[in-house]
Protein backbone atom coordinates (compact mmCIF):
# COMPACT_ATOMS: atom_id res chain seq x y z
CA UNK A 1 0.00 0.00 0.00
CA UNK A 2 1.11 3.70 -1.04
CA UNK A 3 0.85 5.72 2.28
CA UNK A 4 1.67 9.63 2.25
CA UNK A 5 3.20 10.88 5.54
CA UNK A 6 3.01 14.19 5.95
CA UNK A 7 5.28 15.27 8.91
CA UNK A 8 7.70 18.59 9.33
CA UNK A 9 10.40 16.53 11.80
CA UNK A 10 12.83 14.83 9.66
CA UNK A 11 14.22 12.62 12.41
CA UNK A 12 10.29 11.99 13.52
CA UNK A 13 9.54 10.70 9.58
CA UNK A 14 12.87 8.46 9.23
CA UNK A 15 12.06 6.51 11.72
CA UNK A 16 8.44 5.81 11.39
CA UNK A 17 8.92 5.41 7.51
CA UNK A 18 11.60 2.62 8.51
CA UNK A 19 8.82 0.89 10.47
CA UNK A 20 6.24 1.42 7.87
CA UNK A 21 8.49 -0.14 5.22
CA UNK A 22 9.04 -2.74 7.23
CA UNK A 23 5.57 -3.80 7.25
CA UNK A 24 5.18 -3.28 3.44
CA UNK A 25 4.03 -0.05 3.12
CA UNK A 26 5.74 2.56 0.39
CA UNK A 27 5.78 5.57 2.03
CA UNK A 28 6.23 9.12 0.46
CA UNK A 29 7.35 11.67 2.80
CA UNK A 30 6.04 14.98 2.40
CA UNK A 31 7.22 17.95 4.67
CA UNK A 32 4.56 20.58 4.69
CA UNK A 33 0.97 21.28 3.92
CA UNK A 34 1.90 22.25 0.13
CA UNK A 35 3.85 19.19 -0.44
CA UNK A 36 1.22 17.35 0.75
CA UNK A 37 -1.20 18.43 -1.21
CA UNK A 38 0.89 18.21 -4.64
CA UNK A 39 1.68 14.91 -3.83
CA UNK A 40 -2.77 13.91 -3.69
CA UNK A 41 -2.91 15.69 -7.49
CA UNK A 42 -4.92 13.17 -9.44
CA UNK A 43 -2.35 13.15 -11.90
CA UNK A 44 0.85 12.18 -9.27
CA UNK A 45 0.46 8.19 -9.67
CA UNK A 46 -0.92 5.03 -8.34
CA UNK A 47 -3.27 6.87 -5.26
CA UNK A 48 -2.35 6.51 -1.90
CA UNK A 49 -4.28 4.34 0.83
CA UNK A 50 -3.92 6.03 3.64
CA UNK A 51 -2.77 9.53 4.55
CA UNK A 52 -0.99 9.79 7.89
CA UNK A 53 -1.28 14.24 8.90
CA UNK A 54 0.44 15.74 11.28
CA UNK A 55 -1.02 18.94 12.51
CA UNK A 56 1.35 20.69 13.18
CA UNK A 57 3.06 21.90 9.72
CA UNK A 58 5.71 24.83 8.84
CA UNK A 59 3.48 26.27 6.20
CA UNK A 60 -0.68 26.09 7.01
CA UNK A 61 -2.54 24.25 9.96
CA UNK A 62 -3.12 20.43 9.37
CA UNK A 63 -6.86 21.04 10.07
CA UNK A 64 -6.71 23.58 7.06
CA UNK A 65 -4.70 20.51 5.25
CA UNK A 66 -7.04 17.94 6.22
CA UNK A 67 -10.02 20.45 4.35
CA UNK A 68 -8.01 20.90 1.09
CA UNK A 69 -7.12 17.16 1.32
CA UNK A 70 -11.17 16.46 1.70
CA UNK A 71 -11.57 18.66 -1.52
CA UNK A 72 -8.67 16.85 -3.48
CA UNK A 73 -9.55 13.24 -2.59
CA UNK A 74 -11.46 10.52 -0.52
CA UNK A 75 -8.37 8.89 0.13
CA UNK A 76 -8.62 8.16 4.17
CA UNK A 77 -6.80 10.56 6.69
CA UNK A 78 -5.64 9.42 9.76
CA UNK A 79 -4.10 12.94 12.05
CA UNK A 80 -1.35 12.11 14.16
CA UNK A 81 -0.93 14.62 16.68
CA UNK A 82 0.35 15.79 20.11
CA UNK A 83 -2.57 18.23 20.36
CA UNK A 84 -4.72 15.64 22.95
CA UNK A 85 -7.85 17.94 23.53
CA UNK A 86 -10.93 16.41 22.99
CA UNK A 87 -11.96 19.78 21.28
CA UNK A 88 -8.96 19.27 18.27
CA UNK A 89 -10.13 15.50 18.34
CA UNK A 90 -13.65 16.62 17.35
CA UNK A 91 -12.87 19.30 14.93
CA UNK A 92 -10.45 16.90 13.44
CA UNK A 93 -12.97 14.87 12.88
CA UNK A 94 -15.75 16.98 11.59
CA UNK A 95 -12.91 18.28 8.74
CA UNK A 96 -13.25 15.24 7.35
CA UNK A 97 -10.36 12.68 9.36
CA UNK A 98 -11.44 9.04 9.33
CA UNK A 99 -9.49 8.23 12.57
CA UNK A 100 -7.13 10.58 14.78
CA UNK A 101 -4.36 9.11 17.28
CA UNK A 102 -2.33 11.16 19.60
CA UNK A 103 1.21 11.26 19.91
CA UNK A 104 2.84 9.43 21.57
CA UNK A 105 1.33 6.50 19.78
CA UNK A 106 2.14 3.18 20.04
CA UNK A 107 3.41 1.53 16.72
CA UNK A 108 1.42 -1.95 17.18
CA UNK A 109 -1.71 0.25 17.55
CA UNK A 110 -1.61 2.84 14.77
CA UNK A 111 -0.59 -0.13 11.80
CA UNK A 112 -4.02 -1.77 13.33
CA UNK A 113 -5.42 1.94 12.98
CA UNK A 114 -4.23 2.38 9.41
CA UNK A 115 -5.65 -1.11 8.39
CA UNK A 116 -9.04 -0.40 9.68
CA UNK A 117 -9.10 2.65 7.87
CA UNK A 118 -8.69 1.20 4.87
CA UNK A 119 -10.63 -1.82 5.38
CA UNK A 120 -13.61 0.51 5.98
CA UNK A 121 -12.96 2.77 3.11
CA UNK A 122 -12.17 0.22 0.22
CA UNK A 123 -14.32 -2.59 -0.90
CA UNK A 124 -13.28 -5.34 0.48
CA UNK A 125 -11.66 -7.41 -2.13
CA UNK A 126 -9.53 -4.34 -3.29
CA UNK A 127 -8.83 -3.68 -0.30
CA UNK A 128 -7.26 -6.94 0.78
CA UNK A 129 -5.18 -7.41 -2.10
CA UNK A 130 -3.83 -3.31 -1.55
CA UNK A 131 -3.05 -3.85 1.80
CA UNK A 132 -1.14 -6.57 1.17
CA UNK A 133 0.85 -4.62 -1.21
CA UNK A 134 4.13 -6.04 -2.26
CA UNK A 135 4.11 -9.07 0.08
CA UNK A 136 2.25 -11.31 -1.68
CA UNK A 137 4.62 -14.50 -0.18
CA UNK A 138 2.87 -15.92 2.98
CA UNK A 139 3.83 -15.77 6.31
CA UNK A 140 5.00 -18.67 7.89
CA UNK A 141 5.60 -18.62 11.67
CA UNK A 142 7.16 -21.62 12.37
CA UNK A 143 4.44 -24.57 10.91
CA UNK A 144 1.68 -21.76 10.43
CA UNK A 145 1.53 -20.36 6.82
CA UNK A 146 -0.77 -17.33 6.43
CA UNK A 147 -1.35 -16.00 3.37
CA UNK A 148 -2.86 -12.20 4.14
CA UNK A 149 -3.89 -12.14 0.51
CA UNK A 150 -6.13 -14.99 -0.43
CA UNK A 151 -6.76 -14.80 3.70
CA UNK A 152 -5.62 -18.74 3.42
CA UNK A 153 -4.09 -20.29 6.76
CA UNK A 154 -2.57 -23.61 7.37
CA UNK A 155 -0.63 -25.60 9.73
CA UNK A 156 1.83 -28.46 8.71
CA UNK A 157 -0.20 -27.97 5.05
CA UNK A 158 -3.43 -28.94 6.39
CA UNK A 159 -5.66 -26.25 5.62
CA UNK A 160 -7.35 -24.25 9.30
CA UNK A 161 -10.64 -22.60 8.96
CA UNK A 162 -10.97 -19.37 10.46
CA UNK A 163 -14.03 -17.25 10.83
CA UNK A 164 -13.56 -13.66 8.92
CA UNK A 165 -13.00 -12.38 12.45
CA UNK A 166 -10.55 -14.72 13.63
CA UNK A 167 -8.91 -14.14 10.22
CA UNK A 168 -8.95 -10.57 10.56
CA UNK A 169 -7.87 -10.67 14.15
CA UNK A 170 -4.74 -12.57 13.47
CA UNK A 171 -3.85 -10.10 10.27
CA UNK A 172 -3.65 -7.69 12.44
CA UNK A 173 -1.05 -9.25 14.67
CA UNK A 174 0.92 -10.55 11.91
CA UNK A 175 1.13 -7.06 10.17
CA UNK A 176 2.38 -4.92 13.61
CA UNK A 177 5.19 -7.78 13.11
CA UNK A 178 5.82 -8.72 16.63
CA UNK A 179 4.90 -5.36 18.33
CA UNK A 180 1.65 -5.71 21.22
CA UNK A 181 -1.65 -4.42 19.96
CA UNK A 182 -3.61 -2.32 22.57
CA UNK A 183 -6.78 -4.32 23.80
CA UNK A 184 -8.82 -1.03 22.69
CA UNK A 185 -7.06 -0.63 19.08
CA UNK A 186 -8.18 -3.98 18.31
CA UNK A 187 -11.37 -4.11 19.64
CA UNK A 188 -12.25 -0.47 17.47
CA UNK A 189 -10.20 -2.35 14.36
CA UNK A 190 -11.61 -5.99 14.16
CA UNK A 191 -15.23 -4.90 15.78
CA UNK A 192 -15.29 -1.62 15.41
CA UNK A 193 -16.31 -0.42 18.22
CA UNK A 194 -13.91 0.43 21.94
CA UNK A 195 -17.14 -0.72 23.75
CA UNK A 196 -15.42 -2.39 27.38
CA UNK A 197 -18.28 -5.41 26.49
CA UNK A 198 -16.51 -6.22 23.38
CA UNK A 199 -13.54 -6.95 25.84
CA UNK A 200 -14.61 -10.71 26.18
CA UNK A 201 -15.36 -10.86 22.48
CA UNK A 202 -11.94 -10.42 21.60
CA UNK A 203 -10.68 -13.11 24.15
CA UNK A 204 -12.65 -15.48 23.03
CA UNK A 205 -11.45 -14.89 19.95
CA UNK A 206 -8.03 -15.19 20.38
CA UNK A 207 -8.47 -17.95 22.64
CA UNK A 208 -10.00 -19.64 19.74
CA UNK A 209 -7.36 -18.93 17.57
CA UNK A 210 -4.60 -20.55 19.77
CA UNK A 211 -6.29 -23.89 19.57
CA UNK A 212 -7.24 -24.07 15.95
CA UNK A 213 -3.31 -23.15 15.01
CA UNK A 214 -2.48 -25.62 17.70
CA UNK A 215 0.06 -22.77 19.24
CA UNK A 216 -1.22 -21.19 22.36
CA UNK A 217 2.32 -19.68 22.53
CA UNK A 218 2.31 -18.15 19.08
CA UNK A 219 -0.52 -15.40 20.52
CA UNK A 220 0.89 -13.80 23.62
CA UNK A 221 -0.87 -11.94 26.58
CA UNK A 222 0.99 -8.50 26.88
CA UNK A 223 -0.10 -7.72 30.45
CA UNK A 224 -1.87 -4.94 30.92
CA UNK A 225 -1.31 -3.82 27.30
CA UNK A 226 -2.90 -6.25 24.92
CA UNK A 227 -1.78 -8.77 22.63
CA UNK A 228 1.20 -9.57 20.33
CA UNK A 229 2.35 -12.52 18.06
CA UNK A 230 5.55 -14.31 19.08
CA UNK A 231 7.28 -16.40 16.12
CA UNK A 232 8.74 -18.51 18.37
CA UNK A 233 5.57 -19.40 20.46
Amino acid sequence: MRLLLVEDDDHVAAALSAVLARHGFAVTHARNGSEALQALLPDTGTPFGVVLLDLGLPDQDGFEVCGRIRKLTSTPVIMVTARADVRSRIHGLNLGADDYVVKPYDTGELLARIHAVFRRTVPGEEAEETAAGGEREPVRLGAVRIDLLTRRVSVRGVPVQLTRKEFDLLAALVQAGGDAITREALMESIWDTSWIGASRTLDVHVSALRTKLGRPGLIETVRGIGYRIRDGG
